[in-house]
């Protein structure tokens, strides 16, 4: 059995569990027996896997996505909306970020307590080379996997305890949280170990068994987001170019591994919202669910669908976002952009296209059947309908059926990693380092080269602008071009522009098909304060452990 299927079964073969910080239980087998036998130690890695995060199933339903400007949910009692009403707190948490270290615990546990040597019994059966060639792998993906969830704290915390063993109750908590910056060396360092020691593969053999696995590229992707975040303004507040050279240096380490490439977005699985999201050549690392569900689409599709509930809803904000066709910024000043705001008379495409694999709006075509979110359309103005005049379009499955008679579920993929990402990391650093069009020995592009790779995926026009004016462009690109990948709210927050979240945005569109007439309207004004550029510790670990130390103004 491999990995991915234990993935999708974790919860039912736990062999280390528990909930908080303090203790590490077993479901009753010995240690012993635990980690004597190649299926356990599976399963004890599946575990750990298992806390991978997916943006798809989260704050029962609402992305997090829509605690941005980008989209809004539909549904005003979620706790999403604990973050724009500004009422979330210490003892109101929004997020369960901080199971990240039961993770960070059983990765300890597995690390302490595997020994490969044990697995030397079996050398006469049939599949001992090959069950030892995986088990090579099991630290060095557990090391990762460790790496990964200790930046998940970083990035909501900042400063947080480092703990790299096992912990009686007595001390746990005594322990002292460590730096943001002295956390970003750590994950550096070990990842570096991890290449160094050439402890994962580009690909397991097992292609599509193995996939969701992670490889050297994981290794290094991760390695890229920690220093961009660390060079970024929120942690890098003087701007010291030597962190941004860092960062540049370590998404070129990704570029060179010649293994990743953008197909059109047109042609990338990634975009269409099926389960082929790992055929995708720019994949780098996901989090996999193996469960054929339709509750994703049910919680998105646009009301008056059957079984649907509207769900996160993308915003003007993001709309306006993407350039027209020939890459001029849309504007609601040009009578000619407004007129042709999705297609033009011929119902050709005005936009760039990644818009459309991104929102459904109104006009648009799903399931079939014609999305109408104009006053009076078949798909506004019930309870869960859009507020903003779209719908999401992006992950959402086509083949899957929410008809009672025949339902049919599909597997959702999140991608945690793509090449895209690397690309845009890459541009951001080499702009902050050495402006956007300066390429020093040994990198592969200026950031003006990385930052057009993107959009010629898009086929949209080389970006042309220079100093603060590229910036912009550069951002809005990231914005657009990983839009519901949990990126927007963290990008936010290292650039501390979070007053772009406060005022929200839709579009009201009356009149009749061969006459509509588009209004920009206000759907809804958040609140902001800067001290949500780091989340609080919650109260209760607070009280347990007086060296943690509550972020600024919590």
């Amino acid at each position: 059995m491999k990995i991915k299927t234990y993935i999708a079964i974790m919860c039912a073969s736990l062999l280390v569990a528990g909930c908080s910080l303090d203790f590490d239980e077993t479901n009753g087998d010995t240690k012993e027996t635990a980690y004597s036998y190649y299926d356990n130690l599976e399963k004890l890695v599946a575990y750990v896997y298992g806390f991978l995060p997916t943006d798809l199933d989260r704050n029962n339903g609402a992305m997090m996505e829509s605690a941005t400007d980008n989209s809004i949910y539909s549904w005003e009692q979620n706790t999403i909306y604990d973050i724009g009403n500004n009422v979330w707190s210490p003892i109101k948490t929004i997020d369960t970020g901080w199971d990240y270290f039961d993770a960070i615990r059983s990765a300890n546990s597995f690390l302490e307590n595997f020994d490969i040597e044990v697995l030397n019994k079996f050398e006469y059966n049939d599949d001992y080379e090959e069950i030892m060639a995986k088990a090579t792998l099991f630290p060095y993906e557990v090391r990762f996997l460790r790496a990964f969830y200790i930046f998940e704290l970083a990035k909501r915390y900042g400063n947080i305890p480092l703990l790299l063993r096992t912990y009686e109750p007595e001390e746990i908590n005594f322990v002292e949280p460590s730096s943001f910056d002295a956390v970003v060396d750590f994950i550096v360092t070990e990842c570096d170990q991890i290449i160094a020691d050439n402890g994962l593969p580009v690909d397991h053999r097992d292609y599509r068994g193995d996939t969701g696995r992670a490889t050297k590229g994981a290794v290094l992707a991760l390695k890229s987001r920690a220093l961009l975040y660390a060079a970024s303004r929120l942690h890098n507040p003087s701007g010291d170019p030597a962190k941004w050279e860092k960062a540049a240096k370590a998404a070129a380490a990704v570029i060179a591994m010649n293994k990743y490439s953008l197909p059109k977005v047109g042609s990338d699985p990634l975009y269409m919202g099926d389960n082929n999201l790992f055929n995708s050549p720019q994949l780098i690392f996901e989090r996999r669910d193996g469960a054929r569900t339709s509750t994703f689409e049910a919680r998105n599709e646009p009301m008056g669908y059957e079984g649907s509930k509207g769900g996160n809803t993308p915003t003007q904000n993001l709309v306006d976002a993407f350039e027209m066709k020939n890459g001029t910024p849309f504007d609601w000043d040009n009578a000619e952009h407004v007129r042709n705001m999705y297609v033009d008379e011929l119902g050709n495409p005005t936009r760039d296209p990644r818009l459309y694999l991104n929102v459904l709006y109104n006009g648009a075509t799903w399931l079939k059947q014609r999305v109408e979110t104009n006053v009076g359309g078949l798909h506004t103005g019930m309870e869960g309908a859009t507020k903003t005049g779209y719908y999401l379009r992006k992950h959402m499955n086509a083949q899957v059926s929410l008809n009672p008679v025949s339902p049919l579920g599909k597997e959702h993929h999140f991608p945690l990693f793509r090449y895209a990402e690397i690309l845009l990391n890459y541009a951001e650093a080499m702009y902050h380092w050495v402006g956007e069009d300066t390429k020093p020995t040994d990198y592969p592009y200026s950031a003006r080269e990385a930052l057009n790779l993107v959009r010629d995926c898009a086929d949209m026009k080389h970006v042309e602008e220079t100093g603060n004016a590229f910036l912009e462009k550069l951002r809005n690109e990231r914005r657009i071009e990983l839009a519901f990948e949990d990126h927007r709210f963290w990008d936010i927050r290292r650039w501390k522009t979070g007053e772009v979240v406060k005022n929200i945005y839709g579009v009201r569109i009356t009149g009749t098909d061969t006459n509509f007439t588009y209004s920009k309207v206000l759907v809804r004004q958040n609140q902001w304060d800067d001290k949500m550029y780091l989340f609080p510790f919650p109260q209760e670990e607070l009280y347990m452990n007086e060296n943690l130390v509550q972020n600024p103004d919590w």
